[in-house]
């Protein structure tokens, strides 16, 4: 299916294209949501007579973006979870819960607009970008530990979740040393 698209959509294109799209993701997506109209010549002459009015509105929408985006680059946001000793979570950090934490921080901000290709599965800083327009993007720290005081002392950069190992070779000094002293004292008596 033809559309003309109303707003800019990565991947996509630009407001005023006409592309062609998978019928599903037209009639889904972007005919519901208001970001584009079907590709027919009374909404083409629609949408020129329109043009004015919906890049002045994108105009604004981007500039009310920007400003939210200038109060939300470079926070850090804490998120308290369940793990193993080795930093790997009982469960897993989603975009949703990222938005609720960002939220509750004072910027409003939907899961939709959380750009994270994988659920986060382990402790630690975690820098996830936040599309706030098609053209804003701004970058938000989320540190993910098991306490407050924890999420403190990852902030300052320490390490949490390195374990120290013993090697073999390690115990098999150990064991020798051990050894050593042992017999050396069977021999005093």
């Amino acid at each position: 299916m033809h559309v003309i698209l109303l707003e800019r959509i990565a991947k996509l294109g630009q407001m005023g294209d006409v592309v062609r799209v998978k019928d599903g993701f037209a009639r889904n997506f972007l005919l519901p949501q208001g970001k584009a109209l079907r590709a027919t010549d009374n909404n083409k002459k629609h949408f020129e007579g329109q043009r004015a009015q919906l890049e002045a509105r994108n105009l604004e929408l981007k500039g009310e973006a920007a400003k939210v985006a200038e109060t939300l680059d470079g926070q850090s946001f804490v998120i308290i979870r369940q793990a193993g000793e080795t930093g790997q979570l009982y469960g897993s950090v989603s975009t949703r819960d990222i938005g609720e934490v960002i939220s509750a921080g004072g910027v409003s901000v939907h899961r939709n607009q959380v750009v994270l290709s994988t659920p986060i599965k382990t402790l630690g800083l975690h820098v996830v970008p936040v599309q706030l327009h098609a053209e804003v993007t701004a970058s938000v720290t989320i540190n993910v530990s098991r306490s407050l005081a924890e999420s403190e002392r990852q902030a300052k950069g320490e390490e949490l979740s390195v374990r120290e190992e013993t090697s073999m070779d390690d115990l098999g000094l150990e064991i020798g040393a051990a050894l050593a002293d042992s017999n050396g004292s069977l021999g005093d008596r």
